[in-house]
C-alpha cells in the first residue's frame, strides 16, 4: 500500500465508517480499482481479524448487481466499502445488505486521485453543511432551480422526504457515498430545462460544452446531445419509459472541493453546485428500478425554495 493511499484509507475505515474491533467488514472492489481496495482492506484488517475483500471484474454499466457471492457478503458484513469502477450504489445488493443492518460506503469510480483529494476533508463539518441545507430545503413545496447557462426547472418533492449523504455512516443500515456531502430528493415530478455545464457522463468534464434536456411531467422528453440520448436509449430498451424519469436533485455540501476534476463521485459534492440526475431512483427515495443513474451537474446554479431564493454553501 502506498502512503498516499494509507491517509484516504484512514479516514474512510475510522471517522467516515467508524470500524470497530468486534465487527466483520467487507471490502467490496474490481480489478481495475485493486490498489483502493487493498488500501482500504489493509487498515480495516489492523482494526478487526474479521475483514474480507471481495474482487471482480469491472461491471459494464452503472447499477448493475455484483455477482451473487459478492452480495451475500455485503448483506453478511457488519461494514461494507465498495470501491467500484461501476456504481453499486443504486443496487439491490446495496439496499439488501443496509436492510441486513449494514453500514455501507459505496466509491463508485473513484480513482487514486479522487480518494485522496477527496477523503482529505473534516466529515464533521460537512455533516453540519448539510443538515444546515436540509434546513432550508426539507419543508419546501417547490424547488426552482436556474442557471446563467439556460437551466429552468421546477421540482416538487411531494411526500417524498430529502436525504443527506454526509459521509458519517455510524448507525446500521446507513449508507454513504464517498467521497461525502450533498443533501437530496427523487421529487414526485419536475418540469422545465436543464442545461449541464460541469461534469456528465458519458463525457466526464464538459469544458465549456454543454448538455440540455427537457422534462414534462417527471419524464426526460427531448435530449440535444447525441452521447447522452444513445445512453438512455439503450437502457430504455431494456426497461421502457423508466429509463427517463427525472430521478434526483441534490446540492454539493463538501466545502473542500474546490473544482471539478471530471469525477461525478467527486464533482457532484462540491459545495456551490446543484445535480440532477436521470434514470434509477428506488434507492434514494423513489420508486423506480433502472439500470442507469446519469447526474449532470450545474456550476453556477440558483436555487429557489418555495420562491425564496437560499444560500448555497461555497468552497473554502
Amino acid at each position: 500500500m502506498s502512503d498516499e493511499l494509507r491517509a484516504p484509507a484512514e479516514t474512510a475505515v475510522h471517522q467516515c465508517l467508524a470500524l470497530r474491533d468486534d465487527e466483520t467488514c467487507a471490502v467490496v472492489t474490481d480489478d481495475d480499482r485493486q490498489p483502493i481496495g487493498e488500501a482500504i482492506h489493509a487498515v480495516a484488517s489492523e482494526v478487526t481479524d474479521d475483514a474480507v475483500i471481495c474482487r471482480y471484474q469491472p461491471g459494464t454499466q452503472h447499477g448493475e448487481e455484483p455477482p451473487g457471492p459478492v452480495a451475500a457478503a455485503m448483506a453478511d458484513a457488519d461494514v461494507v466499502l465498495a470501491p467500484t469502477t461501476k456504481s453499486i450504489t443504486h443496487t439491490r445488493a446495496r439496499s439488501e445488505a443496509c436492510a441486513a443492518g449494514a453500514r455501507v460506503a459505496t466509491l463508485p469510480g473513484i480513482t487514486e486521485e479522487v480518494f485522496i483529494t477527496g477523503l482529505d476533508a473534516d466529515y464533521e463539518a460537512i455533516e453540519g453543511h448539510c443538515m444546515e441545507m436540509l434546513e432550508k430545503v426539507a419543508d419546501a413545496d417547490e424547488i426552482r432551480v436556474t442557471s446563467p447557462q439556460g437551466t429552468d426547472i421546477t421540482f416538487e418533492p411531494g411526500a417524498r422526504d430529502w436525504r443527506d449523504d454526509t459521509g458519517i455512516v455510524h448507525e446500521p443500515g446507513d449508507m454513504s457515498n464517498l467521497p461525502a456531502g450533498e443533501v437530496f430528493v427523487s421529487p414526485e415530478t419536475a418540469d422545465g430545462t436543464v442545461v449541464v455545464d460541469g461534469t456528465m457522463m458519458p463525457y466526464g468534464k464538459l469544458d465549456g460544452r454543454t448538455l440540455e434536456y427537457d422534462v414534462e411531467d417527471g419524464l426526460v422528453t427531448r435530449i440535444a446531445d447525441d452521447g447522452l440520448r444513445e445512453e438512455i436509449e439503450a437502457a430504455a430498451a431494456e426497461v421502457g419509459d423508466a429509463a427517463y424519469n427525472l430521478a434526483e436533485l441534490g446540492i454539493g455540501t463538501n466545502v473542500a472541493v474546490t473544482e471539478l476534476v471530471g469525477s461525478v463521485l467527486l464533482d457532484e459534492k462540491a459545495a456551490g453546485t446543484v445535480h440532477i440526475a436521470i434514470g434509477d431512483d428506488h434507492a434514494i427515495g423513489g420508486d423506480v428500478d433502472a439500470p442507469i443513474h446519469l447526474d449532470g451537474i450545474l456550476t453556477a446554479p440558483t436555487v429557489y425554495a418555495d420562491g425564496v431564493e437560499i444560500e448555497l454553501p461555497t468552497a473554502t
